[in-house]
């Protein structure tokens, strides 16, 4: 399943960077459509994300709502932005890639761990997934939460450590994991069903995007590309 990315510099998840130029951006509703649209042909489909699902709901989800004010006219970039709390927003590829590796479908359960701006959610959502999203950072779940209320996203969002994953909605069609333990949270794998995907960063130093999919002996497990995404905090870095 390994990619090769036509340029690899810019593959980013949640990754910490320094920001750009504040620049103003799109705040009228429905602002925004054809920033989406050039992200999608130019970012997307350009790297090789073929999803109807995924493509139709990159389009839809204004990205500008879920980033800073003073950071919304870099909304649509080929980059990770700045959030706050030494987190960011991933890298529109990168959304739309985790996406497409969940391999879900309209009414499928989806498990989050890391909530961060409430985007990645947002864009299962488009597609017609349920989605219940962890965050660890309180004031991120809060914003998070607030955010995807008021653009009409039923997705819950509760403030704790995802390492655990959330039992008591398991099993998942997929679990997607938008920070990096250093090793594959045992407990993410085990509220997967028979055929579910855990899409997630794995490294310290040098990461790995990895899809695990449990079947029916066990486990498979696939490396997809490098990637950097910010560390997976609290229980996973006790579990190394």
């Amino acid at each position: 399943m390994r990619r090769v990315v036509w340029m690899a510099l810019l593959v980013f998840g949640a990754c910490s960077q320094k920001t750009g130029p504040v620049r103003s951006g799109p705040t009228e509703p429905g602002a925004g459509e054809q920033e989406r649209l050039r992200m999608v042909s130019e970012q997307i489909e350009s790297r090789g994300i073929r999803d109807p699902g995924v493509l139709r709901s990159m389009r839809a989800v204004p990205r500008h709502e879920f980033v800073p004010e003073s950071r919304r006219g870099s909304a649509y970039d080929d980059r990770p932005l700045a959030i706050g709390y030494d987190q960011t927003i991933s890298q529109p590829y990168i959304v739309a890639l985790m996406s497409e590796l969940a391999g879900v479908k309209p009414g499928d359960t989806v498990l989050e761990v890391g909530t961060g701006s409430g985007y990645q959610a947002a864009v299962l959502a488009e597609m017609g997934v349920k989605v219940f999203s962890i965050e660890i950072v309180e004031p991120l779940a809060k914003q998070a939460k607030a955010t995807l209320s008021a653009l009409g996203y039923d997705v819950e969002v509760r403030h704790g450590d995802g390492y655990a994953g959330w039992p008591e909605r398991a099993p998942f069609e997929a679990v997607v994991v938008t920070a990096a333990p250093p090793k594959i949270p045992g407990p993410l794998k085990e509220q997967l069903k028979i055929g579910g995907r855990l899409v997630i960063p794995v490294g310290t130093r040098f990461q790995s995007l990895m899809v695990v999919t449990r079947t029916e002996r066990g486990f498979r497990q696939e490396e997809v590309l490098p990637v950097r995404f910010v560390p997976m905090t609290g229980d996973a870095q006790q579990a190394r």
